[in-house]
């Protein structure tokens, strides 16, 4: 699990600025959102709702599950 877990992982969190701060989630995470008022508050809370997110899920006996997202920028003409 992440921090201080058995073990790390890697999982892709989008962050988008909203009319009063910020909001994240995680596409390999559903349900799991945070916001905050800046970019770092949203990044602090967002990790510790992933670590909460994975210890309900093993609470409950499931797995964590496989990271399967990533992300690129494409350029275009704009």
């Amino acid at each position: 699990m992440i921090g201080g877990g058995v073990e790390d992982m890697k999982l892709l969190i989008v962050v988008e600025q909203t009319a009063t701060g910020y909001s994240a989630y995680s596409p390999d995470l559903p349900g799991c959102v945070a916001t905050g008022a800046t970019r770092e508050e949203v990044e602090q809370s967002m990790r510790e709702a992933i670590e909460l997110h994975l210890e309900g899920l093993g609470h409950e006996g499931e797995p964590a599950p496989e990271p399967k997202s990533y992300a690129i920028y494409v350029d275009v003409a704009a």
